[in-house]
């Protein structure tokens, strides 16, 4: 078997009249699924800057989805509750910074699009791990983490009040 024919891509082939083992693809073939003209949706960018907006609307779903993706992707380093005390942290590797600071309350959506796709600073991409639907629900996860870590008594609806007493 380790000596059968077979053409190795990229390698020298004497069947082609210039040499090449296998043909280039017809210009302007896209391949089967992998079409991704929406520029909001696959690069977290409008406009060559990062988004402000999420592609879809947010509805419970994604949340759940979000909550389901953060806590397989990215509590080991960040924790359940995004403060980057998560499981790795307390092992010894360096602390990611806590999503409930100021600066990273301000930065855009589109922000954190592009660090999950293509890593920051210690943190790895994780664009061929996380969909980008995925992506963007686990952003909306972190959204709702950011808006309750900075929660007071007061944004708690009335009716739900006495559960938390």
């Amino acid at each position: 078997m380790h000596d059968q024919p077979k053409y190795i891509p990229l390698r020298e082939s004497t069947f082609f009249a210039d040499a090449r083992s296998a043909r280039t693809t017809v210009e302007g073939t896209v391949a089967r699924g992998h079409l991704n003209e929406d520029e909001l949706t696959y690069t977290g960018k409008m406009n060559g800057q990062d988004a402000t907006v999420f592609p879809a609307p947010v509805t419970a779903a994604t949340m759940a989805r979000g909550r389901e993706r953060f806590d397989i992707y990215c509590s080991p380093c960040h924790g359940r509750t995004g403060q980057g005390d998560g499981m790795i942290v307390q092992r010894g590797y360096r602390r990611p910074p806590s999503f409930l600071q100021d600066r990273l309350i301000a930065a855009p959506v589109g922000h954190f699009f592009d660090v999950i796709t293509n890593g920051f600073g210690a943190m790895p991409d994780y664009a061929t791990q996380i969909r980008a639907a995925d992506r963007w629900a686990i952003i909306a996860y972190l959204r709702a983490l950011q808006l309750s870590g900075h929660a007071t008594l007061t944004d708690v609806p009335p009716s739900e009040r006495d559960r938390l007493r």
